[in-house]
């Protein structure tokens, strides 16, 4: 728990890239209108949840005005009102929502991060900046160790594949796609939960509720 806590620490206090830095401290003096009494984090994101968690959800980034407003992964934003829902309904969170880091949510079994901590402009982070923030991705795993990771989009399932060292050829992303990795470990694949994705029902509130029974499945065996 002490070098989990370190890295929240050294993840907070990140400053290594300096468009991220900018941005992300542009937004919280900004702010938007409908958070304007709202007290923005306006750091790098840590991870959290459980950890002694068998499952690790990775995602993409912190939103301007979700995560890099409340300070906690998909906290506060339209991809973490789908996700939450789902996560209660397979009974990885103890409730449907999360709304602040003090609202009483607690993780079982799970943990929650990201491949980049900071929230970038127009929602794309750059690869060096990916690249810089992969090592605290890696401290988590060797810290969590974690028998299933769930890759949520195509960048958060590349990047685990960067991190083992394995070819993108041999690996195919797609939604529920499942693959046992040369270390044991698997990794399972589903459409990022964002607006863009859940309003066209690309993805739909059953194709997410089965990556998490999958999920569930695979810590069971």
């Amino acid at each position: 728990m002490k070098k989990l806590e370190k890295l929240t620490q050294e993840i907070i206090s990140c400053r290594k890239c300096p468009r991220l830095v900018e941005w992300r401290e542009e937004v919280s003096r900004l702010k938007r209108k409908a958070y304007l009494d709202h007290d923005y984090w306006g750091k790098p994101v840590p991870g959290f949840g459980d950890p002694n968690a068998d499952v690790m959800v990775v995602g993409l980034a912190p939103g301007a005005h979700g995560s890099n407003r409340t300070g906690r992964q998909f906290t506060g934003d339209a991809s973490g009102d789908f996700l939450f829902p789902a996560l209660h309904r397979a009974e990885f969170a103890s409730q449907p929502d999360s709304v602040a880091r003090d609202d009483n949510l607690l993780l079982a079994n799970m943990w929650i991060t990201a491949s980049g901590r900071c929230a970038p402009p127009q929602n794309k982070p750059k690869a060096d900046e990916l690249h810089t923030c992969q090592p605290f991705l890696e401290r988590e795993i060797e810290l969590i160790q974690p028998k299933v990771f769930v890759a949520l989009g195509r960048i958060a399932f590349d990047r685990i594949l960067r991190i083992y060292s394995l070819r993108k050829k041999d690996y195919k992303f797609g939604h529920g796609a499942l693959h046992q990795l040369p270390n044991g470990k698997w990794l399972l694949s589903s459409y990022h939960p964002s607006r863009q994705n859940t309003q066209t029902g690309r993805l739909t509130v059953e194709m997410f509720d089965q990556i998490w029974q999958k999920a569930r499945k695979l810590i069971q065996t």
